[in-house]
């Protein structure tokens, strides 16, 4: 009997997907080309130092004083290195991979947590997306949808999804059975359980995972980079091909400036909510 290696079945799936299904491959890089183009005109449109200070009220808002000093000193720290531009256009990149995680993880946390069969299927498919190296999902990205933005976006959502997923499972089964059953007493439906009880207390749970989503799509941005996706990780690539450390410690640094910023203000604002 001939063996077929491993590698010439993976290729051979591979392309009978992209023959097959090249028409919702175009709508998906269509529409997520079109969303992070939205985002990125809605960070390009207002003049650069009010956006700085719109960001500086917010982090003022969110934290204390120190926080809107390192948010101020920060943004106008990569607008002077002249990374502005790229910095919203990663930032756009990154809004665009942690919604559309978000929109995928939380609807199938939830199943997780309202049935063990599903659980159980998805939890290895979940360890096999963390654990599998990030570069490998390019491959099969740029193979559906070509060079670019989309599948720099399609490979941070792959990489990303898992703690969404995880830590809305584990919030909603760490609900108190107690007040599940109350709940099931008073003859609330499913739907209004899910809304009125497990949400809310689930929530910081959910907050963890989505902050963590969003740390790991922003980690993609320089691997999306080596397949035409723009922003700052482009700068940090180009740097490390031409051995430039300037150029690559300024990159590195505007990544630092945003990952700190998106991290205490999804965690801040967490704290706000709980205390409400």
């Amino acid at each position: 009997m001939t063996k077929v290696p491993l590698d010439t079945g993976v290729e051979k799936v591979v392309d009978g997907l992209g023959a097959n299904l090249s028409w919702l491959f175009d709508f998906l890089s269509l529409l997520i080309e079109g969303v992070v183009n939205a985002f990125s005109a809605v960070f390009h449109f207002p003049p650069t130092l009010l956006l700085i200070a719109l960001i500086t009220i917010l982090a003022y808002y969110l934290g204390k004083w120190t926080f809107a000093l390192f948010a101020a000193a920060g943004l106008l720290l990569v607008d002077n290195l002249g990374l502005w531009e790229h910095t919203m256009d990663t930032l756009a990149l990154v809004m665009t991979s942690a919604v559309i995680s978000i929109l995928i993880g939380i609807p199938l946390g939830v199943w997780c947590a309202q049935s063990d069969r599903a659980r159980r299927i998805i939890t290895p498919a979940l360890d096999f997306m963390q654990t599998m190296p990030a570069f490998v999902y390019l491959i099969p990205a740029v193979t559906f949808f070509g060079l670019g933005v989309v599948p720099g976006v399609i490979a941070s959502v792959i990489f990303a999804v898992p703690p969404t997923i995880r830590l809305t499972n584990l919030g909603i089964r760490q609900v108190a059975e107690d007040l599940v059953e109350a709940a099931d007493a008073f003859g609330s439906t499913p739907m209004q359980k899910l809304v009125k009880l497990q949400f809310p207390l689930a929530m910081p749970s959910i907050m963890a995972g989505i902050n963590q989503t969003i740390m790991l799509a922003l980690s993609m941005v320089v691997i999306a980079s080596m397949i035409g996706a723009q922003g700052v990780g482009a700068d940090v690539y180009r740097a490390v091909t031409q051995i430039k450390i300037g150029q690559g410690f300024e990159a590195g640094l505007a990544i630092v400036v945003l990952a700190i910023l998106l991290d205490r203000m999804t965690q801040l604002w967490m704290k706000k909510k709980r205390s409400v």
